[in-house]
């Protein structure tokens, strides 16, 4: 539904959710009929209006947060019709990018940005771990243009009788913390308090040296050392520097989980009286401090669904609680 997908913008273009308004669908169904991007001609799939009654399911269909079906708008004119959604065709409830664009529009500039814009929607936005995309083997423009965009061809078969290839496009790790350093008063209260911790989150322990001791994760580590030079023997993170840590926790279950067993590795609950939403009605997360003041946050990464007619949350308030 439109309402529920972001618009986004690539240059000129205006990639606006799809609706179930008349242009909407006859701009869509045109798309699906002349482009050859529907995998298959209208009179194969029963003719323009078994595409129409696909375009007004799709157009009514909820996604995942931040899915969903866009018309690519170019002043004002709709030039393309993309989606990103758990795909049907490919395994594992994969996330695939489908795109069917206007042949004057097929391999120039608009829209090579336009798809590449949804792309860094999927991995950068909705930290998809990838985005899939399935061409027709003869579809040249199509495959020229996932290529130009980073996409990695990792093989083909037979869809509905025609031979395909399966392209992936995985994230990069431009932008992204490549390494965190604390400094603490206590290496071994560190150790017990926050190694405990970063294990349970799955990262391990990477580098270790007299005077500190490093996780990884992926990509990312983060270095816990003692302080050689220092000022207070406790972290005070309403001070200028770090405030806390956030990190992914899983599901809300597991949440509570780590929640009930920190209490045993010198972890204490904050704001325990607004437990587990302190951040607010829509963030189910726990904040724990352990005993040199450091703070970390864990946060459920399923996301919570308010129940209909719920008041939408003011946006004023703050995702974290303040002090």
């Amino acid at each position: 539904m439109a309402d529920e997908v972001p618009e986004l913008r690539a240059g000129r273009l205006v990639l606006r959710g799809l609706t179930s308004a008349p242009d909407d669908v006859d701009a869509a169904v045109r798309l699906l009929a002349t482009t050859g991007g529907a995998r298959q001609p209208a009179e194969e799939v029963g003719g323009r209006e078994a595409v129409r009654r696909g375009v007004l399911e799709r157009a009514a269909q909820a996604g995942q947060e931040g899915l969903g079906d866009w018309l690519l708008d170019l002043d004002g004119q709709v030039v393309g019709l993309a989606s990103l959604r758990p795909s049907g065709e490919l395994p594992g409830g994969v996330t695939e990018l489908r795109w069917f664009l206007d042949p004057v529009l097929a391999d120039r500039g608009p829209a090579i940005e336009a798809v590449r814009e949804l792309v860094d929607h999927g991995l950068r936005t909705l930290a998809l771990p990838a985005v899939w995309t399935l061409l027709h083997e003869s579809d040249t423009v199509g495959r020229n243009l996932a290529r130009r965009l980073g996409f990695l061809d990792v093989g083909g078969g037979f869809h509905r009788g025609a031979a395909h290839r399966v392209c992936v496009a995985l994230p990069v790790p431009e932008g992204r913390p490549h390494h965190i350093e604390l400094w603490v008063p206590d290496l071994r209260r560190a150790e017990a308090s926050l190694g405990w911790l970063l294990g349970e989150l799955g990262w391990r322990e990477f580098q270790r040296w007299s005077a500190g001791v490093s996780w990884q994760l992926g990509p990312t580590y983060l270095v816990v050392e003692q302080s050689p030079a220092m000022s207070d023997g406790r972290h005070e993170r309403l001070r200028p520097g770090l405030n806390h840590l956030a990190l992914h926790a899983g599901t809300r279950a597991r949440v509570r989980a780590l929640t009930a067993a920190s209490a045993g590795h010198g972890w204490s609950l904050m704001f325990a009286d607004r437990h587990p939403h302190a951040g607010g009605p829509e963030h189910y997360a726990a904040y724990l401090e352990n005993e040199d003041g450091f703070e970390v946050e864990l946060v459920a990464t399923t996301p919570v669904t308010m129940p209909a007619g719920s008041p939408s949350p003011d946006p004023s308030t703050p995702w974290r609680p303040n002090g």
